[in-house]
């Protein structure tokens, strides 16, 4: 993650946490780094939520980001549920930045829909908004 992500995510945490969520961002770095960016960094100073070190790169095999040849990962944002399910699983190039807020979204849109089993969260849907029940009238509508 680049520090404007990490910045973003610091900002936002306590909204994750308000809805259940944890955060943790993993780099393919070792923990000695992750510590002096966070004490060099004044953005990176804001991180509250767990820095993960991956140097032996498992969870970057496990979540198939690993780039092999540079010893890297690509950018991944990944929910998973209680159940240790992914819901939403988002890869974006090195050059892709990601959006906390988009992230959080996402994050609430997963917890409704494990909470109405019978309702889906249309494009753009934000918490309070109409809801929709899948049917065959649906299709081709979302």
């Amino acid at each position: 993650m680049c520090p404007t992500e990490l910045e973003e995510l610091a900002e936002n945490h306590n909204a994750f946490k308000a809805d259940g969520c944890e955060v943790y961002s993993v780099s393919c770095d070792t923990r000695f780094v992750r510590k002096a960016w966070h004490d060099e960094s004044e953005r990176i100073s804001k991180v509250t939520h767990p820095m993960l070190a991956d140097p032996a790169h498992v969870l970057a095999e496990d979540f198939e980001v690993l780039i092999t040849a540079d010893g890297l990962a690509e950018r991944g944002a990944f929910i998973v549920d209680p159940d240790g399910k992914i819901q939403v699983y988002e890869v974006t190039a090195g050059g892709i930045g990601r959006n906390a807020k988009e992230l959080l979204r996402l994050v609430q849109a997963a917890k409704f829909v494990r909470e109405h089993g019978d309702r889906v969260c249309p494009a753009k849907w934000q918490p309070g908004a109409e809801t929709l029940k899948p049917s065959l009238d649906l299709v081709g509508q979302l």
